[in-house]
């Protein structure tokens, strides 16, 4: 995926507020199993939950485009999003991301740092959000959890409207797992440009 600037981030960020009102969102990011053949002499590496699987990692805007990708990840594996590049790069802010801007209509004017949303598989940082617990919510923090679902939302439909483009991934891949990246890379890439 092409590199982005930070004018870039700021309007991703100005498409999440208008779709889900929830600001500063630069992306929404989830991991899709894709899968697979059981790759010869893997071992239980690429097992999860009944399948062999490898992993794609996405980050998606509000417009159901992948912004980057991360493909190969064993099935089995945790910690992904650390390990993969999206992550290293979100953690570093080698991104490009604006550094802060106010909230709209916050009348305090401090500024707040951009974010991806998740969900509880993503360690929480400066840059990651998920949300709340749902133990004795302030009103508040259940309108925050409204609003950053609808945001995580989108990358959900985005591996939806994928799967059903691309009918591929409702089956079994029976190829290399190489292989089987480059076809997970080359369908996003696609995604992209026929969306």
């Amino acid at each position: 995926m092409t590199e982005k600037k930070e004018n870039n981030w700021v309007n991703i960020a100005n498409d999440f507020y208008r779709r889900t009102q929830f600001p500063n969102c630069i992306g929404a990011v989830d991991g899709k199993h894709i899968r697979i053949k059981i790759p010869t002499g893997s071992g239980s590496l690429f097992y999860n939950y009944k399948h062999f699987s490898i992993l794609l990692l996405a980050l998606v805007d509000a417009n159901y485009c992948f912004i980057a990708v991360d493909v190969g990840a064993f099935g089995k594996t945790s910690n992904v999003f650390k390990k993969s590049n999206i992550g290293r790069k979100v953690e570093s802010n080698q991104l490009g991301i604006a550094r802060s801007r106010p909230l709209p209509n916050d009348e305090n004017g401090k500024c707040m740092p951009f974010v991806v949303v998740g969900d509880e598989a993503f360690a929480l940082s400066e840059h990651v959000l998920w949300p709340y617990p749902n133990r004795n919510l302030s009103l508040q923090q259940h309108i925050n959890n409204y609003r950053l679902t609808r945001a995580h939302r989108m990358v959900e439909c985005t591996f939806g409207i994928l799967a059903n483009k691309w009918r591929i991934f409702h089956r079994l891949l029976d190829v290399t797992t190489q292989f089987c990246d480059s076809i997970v890379k080359a369908c996003c890439i696609l995604h992209n440009f026929v969306h």
